[in-house]
């Protein structure tokens, strides 16, 4: 745990870290009870894990209670500020959260949403899982975003 905060330290605070631009550079911070390493253990040790690493909940936050979590390595790959999030029946995802969820290639997905120009409900209701699109319900088109 004390490398996870190391590491959080490191990138919001050193222009010579090699991911300062992304973190730092652009406004994250850390709050200041965090500044110490035993309040961070304090906050965030009865949920750590080794194989987690230190995901911000809101990515335009800084680290803080709150807003922070231990998550696997796909859980952070999946709430990047490049994610592209889909609303379909109410429930917001990723496209491979989609994807995975109903069964369909994520390079189709993406490629319908954003080369093809489909509706969300169009995408993700062709060729899907009849089984496990039954578990969406709520408004076909109405207020759908890509």
């Amino acid at each position: 745990m004390y490398y996870r905060w190391r590491g959080m330290v490191a990138r919001t605070t050193d222009p010579n870290h090699r991911r300062y631009a992304d973190y730092g550079g652009r406004g994250i911070t850390v709050c200041e009870r965090w500044k110490s390493f035993e309040a961070f253990a304090e906050d965030m040790g009865s949920t750590f894990s080794p194989e987690l690493t230190l995901e911000r909940i809101d990515n335009d936050r800084g680290y803080e209670p709150g807003n922070c979590r231990w998550a696997t390595v796909i859980e952070q790959a999946r709430n990047k500020r490049s994610s592209h999030l889909v609303t379909f029946r109410g429930q917001t995802k990723t496209i491979i959260e989609w994807s995975e969820l109903l069964g369909l290639n994520y390079d189709t997905v993406r490629g319908r949403l954003t080369k093809q120009g489909w509706s969300v409900e169009r995408t993700l209701t062709t060729g899907a899982d009849p089984a496990v699109l039954a578990r969406f319900v709520g408004p076909a088109e109405a207020g759908e975003t890509a």
